[in-house]
């Protein structure tokens, strides 16, 4: 059942519990099965996928075992079918086979694949009403009213991995929500806090993944220094929590030792801290109900001294004011932004575009497209694939 339903009633763990990670060759999925080895017994893996990095994918399923695997890029299938000869464990290659990965089995489902590349296998753990772990906020900013309608029609559970919305899941009152009377979202504000426009226009793909406290991929670290990852986390918690994009705060907090807050009517104000590690609320999920013992570093506030906030600069930072206006527009923006970001952020890394060129692209790529609803599945694709293809033109343009 979705979190915006009310606190979501779980269900008796039988161990060992039954676990398929979509991504585990990524950060968020190596760090879930380092989780898993740290606990033995306690879960038993049903299948493993990865885009292309089969070495590693293949260390994995020779040590966890699972039943299947599966790698998206098809090129890599005599790879990953060599590596894993003898052993036991089905292979497949191709999108349709991570979907498949997704439908089989599985208790318990991490939804590690970055960007809208996950949704489909997203949805398909949805759609058998599986306990889905996710760390794609993508799937939420693409398709928030048709996912969650799903969840409720289907039966499923959805816990936030991302910090911020593991830790307002955690203090959220969800049978009084009508006493919630809004929600604070923390954001570190990325390696470029306080850089001038002109240094961030000259900023460097090694600099922008260089974030000051968390351990993430390229894409979305590239997404903390532009400060978009707020506005996405904005649309997420719109839809988790069923909350108006008006009573949703962005604030930056540097030391990432507050993950967010919620505000009650009566004043008080619930925070959860912690180290900044992603262990923690993947342990949160991957025990859910129940907690686990993490390895993540005891928080000590005595050590850190002092807690900084400051109110993000909408002017060096225009992505969270994209990200809300989408959210407000509503139908295919959302989508059409996320899909922009996702070329954008893709070609700086490359080295074709300028650190600000991201935002711009975004920005134009959302002038041109008219805003429509979303009546299914397929629209998004649809709309997805044509946001790609526009800001494709885009960033060339700038190149």
């Amino acid at each position: 059942m979705a979190v915006t339903s009310g606190q979501p009633a779980p269900a008796p763990i039988v161990a060992p519990r039954s676990v398929t990670i979509l991504g585990s060759t990524g950060s968020v999925g190596c760090q879930t099965i380092d989780l898993i080895d740290r606990h033995p017994g306690k879960y038993r893996v049903e299948a493993l996928t990865a885009n292309s990095r089969v070495e590693l994918l293949a260390e994995q399923a020779k040590r966890l075992r699972p039943r299947y695997v599966a790698v998206a890029d098809e090129r890599r299938y005599r790879d990953l079918k060599d590596a894993l000869s003898g052993e036991g464990i089905e292979v497949a290659a191709g999108k349709a086979a991570v979907t498949e990965a997704a439908e089989r089995p599985a208790e318990w489902v991490m939804a590690a694949i970055v960007g809208a590349a996950g949704l489909r296998s997203t949805l398909a753990a949805v759609r058998r009403g599986a306990v889905v772990a996710f760390a794609n906020k993508e799937c939420l900013v693409c398709a928030g009213e048709l996912m969650m309608s799903e969840i409720e029609q289907r039966g499923a559970t959805l816990l936030p991995v991302d910090s911020e919305h593991n830790a307002i899941f955690q203090v959220f009152e969800f049978d009084r929500r009508e006493a919630v009377e809004k929600l604070i979202v923390t954001a570190s504000g990325g390696p470029f806090r306080e850089w001038d426009k002109a240094r961030m226009a000259q900023a460097s793909p090694s600099q922008a993944v260089a974030h000051p406290n968390w351990d993430m991929g390229a894409k979305i670290s590239v997404d903390s220094a532009t400060m978009m990852n707020k506005g996405l986390e904005v649309i997420e918690a719109h839809h988790l929590f069923a909350m108006p994009e008006e009573r949703i705060e962005v604030l930056v907090h540097p030391q990432s030792v507050i993950h967010s807050m919620v505000t009650y009517v009566d004043g008080s104000v619930l925070a959860q801290l912690g180290s900044p590690d992603m262990r923690t609320p993947i342990a949160y999920a991957l025990a859910w109900p129940d907690r686990m013992d993490a390895p993540s570093q005891r928080l000590d506030l005595g050590a850190i001294g002092k807690l900084t906030f400051e109110a993000p600069d909408p002017e060096r930072f225009p992505a969270l004011r994209l990200a809300r206006e989408a959210l407000k527009s509503g139908g295919n923006a959302p989508t059409i932004l996320n899909a922009a970001n996702e070329v954008a952020v893709e070609r700086f890394l490359a080295g074709g575009i300028g650190f600000l060129d991201i935002a711009e692209t975004v920005e134009e790529t959302l002038s041109r497209m008219p805003n429509a609803a979303l009546t299914c599945i397929e629209d998004v694709h649809a709309f997805d694939a044509e946001a790609r293809r526009i800001a494709g033109e885009i960033v060339a343009s700038r190149s």
